[in-house]
């Protein structure tokens, strides 16, 4: 053990907040210590950490993060402990728990994990159209569902309506089991997947019933004004510039956007502009309209999800650099 000289201690309030801390069967405990280079010893409600100077500063950072999130309710997975050592590494800056939009059917808190993730829901709330811009596992269309359920129950606005291009990625329609509802629907699943875990299947169920929560494809959006309502576009980087224009003129009275989509993962045939790529110019500089960039630092799924991307990322940055030049 590091000497007793170099040590900080952290007061927690209870067990449960150890247990959120640590997880089950401590599982974060080997993490922290073996990605910030420290011991970390539970004693009653106090943790003492020991380390070199220099890893007590950076575990500082880190557990401080991470114990506000276990004081707020929440869980800490072992994503949360891998994100927070390496944002605290990289200089960036580490968002502070405590921001719930509100708890699930589950009894979970949900609210932004990541810096990234905490201007996003803040933008959502301050601005009457929103453009949440990033790769997958980043929390964009999840946080969006939850903003658009917390205000319905707040009733700020009467309904909520999700909607996404249904682009043939490698799929045709065509050829897929059903009527047009039954062929569109699996372009729909990571909507209802987002509604389930938000409210249940009952909630979500009666909702639809009632016509207060509606799902469907881009294409059905042309020709209404939708008005006291939240309306959140999804994939939106498989938009043209003609329906990316059509969606967002859509917008009536006391009703918000939120544009969320990932411009490196562009479905359309080759040659078409996306609105997407579209819209972060011709917006840009438009009030009350803010455009938020979430990145690799804010995925929130898998380890390995972030690797991947960057692994992509860089695969292509030599591909392009490889390109012969006319």
């Amino acid at each position: 053990m590091p000497s007793q000289e170099n040590h900080i201690v952290f007061e927690l309030l209870d067990n449960g907040e150890m247990f959120r801390l640590f997880g089950s069967y401590d599982e974060n405990l080997a993490l922290l210590e073996d990605g910030l280079d420290v011991k970390i010893v539970a004693r009653g409600k106090n943790l003492t950490v020991y380390g070199s100077e220099e890893a007590l500063e950076v575990a500082q950072a880190v557990l401080r993060h991470l114990i506000s999130r276990a004081k707020s309710g929440h869980k800490v997975t072992t994503q949360d402990v891998r994100y927070a050592i390496r944002s605290v590494r990289e200089g960036n800056e580490l968002a502070e728990y405590g921001d719930t939009i509100l708890v699930n059917v589950r009894g979970r808190p949900i609210g932004p994990r990541t810096q990234g993730q905490k201007e996003y829901v803040q933008a959502i709330r301050e601005n009457p159209l929103v453009f949440g811009i990033g790769p997958a596992g980043t929390g964009k269309t999840y946080l969006a569902v939850a903003m658009a359920v917390a205000s319905f129950k707040k009733k700020e606005v009467d309904r909520i309506i999700l909607t996404r291009p249904a682009v043939e990625a490698g799929e045709r329609l065509g050829f897929l089991p059903g009527d047009i509802q039954e062929k569109v629907n699996p372009y729909l699943r990571p909507l209802y997947d987002a509604l389930f875990d938000v409210l249940g299947i009952e909630t979500f169920q009666k909702y639809m019933e009632r016509g207060l929560i509606e799902v469907a494809p881009l294409a059905y959006m042309r020709g209404r004004t939708l008005e006291s309502s939240f309306i959140i576009l999804d994939e939106a980087q498989n938009t043209t510039p003609e329906q990316m224009k059509m969606f967002l003129t859509r917008m009536g009275l006391n009703s918000k956007m939120v544009v969320t989509g990932d411009i490196t993962q562009i479905d359309l045939p080759k040659g078409t502009y996306s609105g997407l790529e579209q819209v972060r110019i011709v917006l840009r500089d438009i009030p009350g309209i803010s455009i938020v960039y979430l990145s690799d630092r804010d995925i929130v799924r898998h380890e390995l999800v972030s690797r991947i991307i960057r692994a992509y990322e860089k695969y292509e940055t030599k591909a392009r650099s490889e390109e012969p030049r006319n």
